[in-house]
This record gives C-alpha cells, structure tokens and sequence, in this order.
C-alpha cells in the first residue's frame, strides 16, 4: 500500500493490529462455544475475554516470536498466552491456522466491501446529479472516434451510471460469496472440534459456515471478490478514458476542475491536463492485475498448501485500497467536472449537418427509393461537405436526383437536432426510474 493512494478508513483494515484484534475475536468465540460444549472451562473461556479484550496487542513482541518460530499464528498465540496467562492453554483447542487466518481474511474482505459499496454510491450519486443537470445538453455521438449522431452529455453520463449500477450488484454479490467462515479444523473434517464452534463463531463474525472446506476456504469464491473488483475497475477506466478524451484541446467539452494555484506542466505554463483521469487509468490497471494471481490460487494442491498466501498478503490491501481511492477520485471529478455545452454544439456543427445523414437516407427510402439508390446520393453529397467543399443541406437542395424524392422542406425537415433527443426521457427512466 503506498499512503498517496491510501484513505485510512481502508487501510485500517489492513493493519495489523486490525488483524490480531480479529484472530483474537475468532480464539475467544470459539472457546466459548467449546465451553458451552464443556470441553473447556467456563471459566477459563470468561478470563481469555476479560483479559484481552481490549488490549493493544504488541507487534512488534509479535514479530520477535514469529522470527523464531517462523509461523505467524503460534507467534500469535504465544503472546496471547503471556497476557492471559495460564487459560491460554484451552485456546485454539482442535483447530488449524486456516481456520483463523481464512475466517479473518474473510472479515476483512467483507469490511473492505462495505466500504466499496459506500465508494460506488457516492460515485453513483455524482453521476445521476450531473446526468440531471445536462439531460438535455446536446453534443456529439462517436463511433470509432468520429462523429457519429447526436447524444446528450446526460445521456453519456447515464451510461455510466448504468455501469455502476451493476458494479455496485456484482460487489454485493462478491461479498456475499465471500462472507465465510471455517472453524473445521486439519484438512476440515471436524474430527478434533465440533461443528457447532464453526457455526457459533461465524454468526459472532458476521459471516456464514464454509458448507465443505479442505483446510482452507475454497479459493475460488476470493477469485471472484477480486474479478469483481477487476471489473469495477474496468468501468472506472472507461469513465476516465472518456473524460480524457473530451477534454483533448480540439475538443475540448469538458475538463476536470483547475483548481487556484494548480499547475499542469513544469515547462508549459499555459497546461491544463487530465491528470486526474489519467490517474485512474493507471489504478485501474494496477486492480486488474492483482485478478490474475487471485484466479491462480484456486488451484492448491490437495487439502492445503500456501502457495496463495503470500500472493493474498498483498493482493487483498492492496486491490481493495487502490479501488476504494480510485472510487472516490472518481467521485470528486465528476462532482467538479467542467462542461462546456457552447464547444459540444460547436463541435456538433463542425460537419456542416453531416450528422443528420441517417434521416436522409430513411428519407429516401420512405419515398420510394431502393436502400442502395439512397444511400449512393447521400454519400455523394456527404463527401464533399468532408472535404471542406460545401455544406450538406444545400448540395442536397441542388441534387435533382435527391429532389425527385424530397422537396426542399422535406430536405429541411431532416435537420432538426430534436427528433434524435426525443426519447431520452424513455431512457433516463429506464436508468434512474424517473426521468
């Protein structure tokens, strides 16, 4: 995790005095379930919450231990039995180290989802205000980046609001799949600890027992956790890259916000760049890798290895840190994101009507001539208005062939920018459920 591209409310996930605090929630749940078994004392159960309950747990002794035992669990447990003393002998009775690192990563993958969750909605929100505000606001359609037929900016923005919609159902979703927990014991047969531990600590955790695991939770369900997130930024991307696109100078129809004082180029002192946008596709780029190894750690060999927990140690802070900043950079440039609706219509004429050329075409047709005939004299007259030698409106009027099928008010009448906007209230209404 590097702190430019870090919020803290996800690095705290991470941290770890975070995951001991989890560890011992996982330890102290399952001895109570194992003395509400009777196969520890109730007591006993009692002192390990009364003594570490609260404490700040020492890292750093932690580590120290670790370095010789070279394993990071009974590190664990050995300065938690330092401070509860005796009754720590009754701790992790029956269960592997699997059970509470997955069921902690598990926890951790879900508190990090909520806080993506929340992400997705403020950039949701951002997107429906603006998408709003310039409903009607024409500009060009592109295909292949060349003009194509009119849109409206809040069109393009609703688009994207439709992607995060479905970004915010997948992660939900991921959560969900996620939200385990197995307290099974070696290669999860149960053979040493009861059942009823794994179900207890999994409703205490806020998750749901592992149907069947091996010695780890099945690794395909944080495969697709991080597709997801892999996916997401894809769409993160894409709204950059447009962005990106439309505030290149020569179009130049919209801009992030150029705050008082910022400055774009060292040598140039005239720059406003994209950078923010161009920052989020080099997050983007950095989520999508770490799906990759996710996918590979499905594959272990028999009931266990750990070939995937070195790749999880730093696949898991950092995919769902650089998303959660990414989310909300995302969020703040749209919000702040300068629209220029003079530039998209001045763009939108710059063909000289060349964008109306569909209407004509059904025109035609309409009147009788064949799909080929038509569009043969609307390409005829569409060329020249490309090459800088007419506008398009008026090379029609002068075609005879053209005007032994449409009069010169037919020919008009194919120019009204409204007939293609005329159902973008039909459309926002499918996206937001209001229009």
């Amino acid at each position: 995790m590097l702190s430019r591209y870090t919020r803290p409310e996800m690095a705290a996930i991470w941290e770890a005095q975070t995951r001991f605090k989890i560890w011992f929630e996982i330890e102290a749940h399952a001895a109570d379930a194992q003395a509400e078994l009777g196969v520890i004392p109730k007591e006993a159960a009692k002192t390990v919450w009364a003594k570490a309950r609260d404490v700040v747990f020492d890292v750093a002794r932690i580590d120290e231990i670790e370095r010789e035992t070279k394993h990071d669990v009974i590190a664990f447990l050995t300065h938690l039995a330092e401070i509860v003393g005796p009754e720590a002998r009754f701790v992790h009775q029956g269960m592997t180290s699997s059970d509470v690192l997955d069921t902690c990563l598990n926890v951790q993958l879900t508190r990090a989802a909520d806080l993506l969750v929340d992400d997705i909605d403020k950039v949701l929100a951002a997107l429906k205000k603006r998408a709003f505000e310039h409903k009607m606001t024409p500009t060009i359609g592109r295909s292949h980046g060349i003009h194509a037929e009119p849109v409206t900016f809040g069109l393009k923005l609703a688009y994207a609001y439709a992607e995060f919609s479905r970004a915010r159902e997948r992660l939900v979703a991921a959560r969900k799949e996620v939200a385990t927990c197995a307290i099974s014991g070696a290669v999860g047969t149960f053979a040493q600890i009861d059942p009823r531990v794994e179900e207890h600590v999994a409703k205490a955790m806020g998750l749901v027992p592992e149907p069947i695991s091996t010695q780890v939770i099945p690794r395909d369900r944080h495969a697709m956790y991080f597709a997801t997130l892999g996916v997401i930024a894809s769409s993160v991307e894409r709204l950059a890259t447009e962005i990106r696109h439309l505030q290149r100078t020569e179009v130049l129809e919209s801009e992030e916000f150029f705050s008082e004082g910022q400055k774009g180029s060292s040598a140039m002192p005239h720059k406003r760049n994209p950078v923010l946008s161009e920052n989020l596709t080099g997050l983007s780029r950095m989520v999508r890798a770490y799906v990759v190894p996710a996918m590979e750690n499905v594959v272990l060999w028999h009931e266990r290895d750990i070939s995937h927990s070195s790749a999880e140690r730093m696949i898991a802070p950092d995919a769902t840190v650089t998303l959660d900043f990414a989310l909300n950079r995302l969020a703040g440039l749209i919000d702040r994101l300068l629209i220029y609706p003079e530039n998209m219509l001045k763009n939108l004429d710059r063909l000289g009507g060349l964008v109306h050329s569909q209407r004509l075409l059904i025109a035609l047709t309409q009147k009788g001539a064949s799909r080929e005939d038509a569009y043969k004299l609307v390409q005829r007259n569409a060329m020249p208005v490309w090459r800088g030698e007419g506008d398009f409106q008026t090379l029609l009027k002068k075609d005879v062939d053209v005007k032994r099928y449409l009069s010169d008010a037919e020919i008009e009448e194919q120019f009204d920018l409204g007939y293609h906007l005329k159902h973008v209230d039909t459309i926002f209404k499918r996206v937001f459920g209001e229009s």
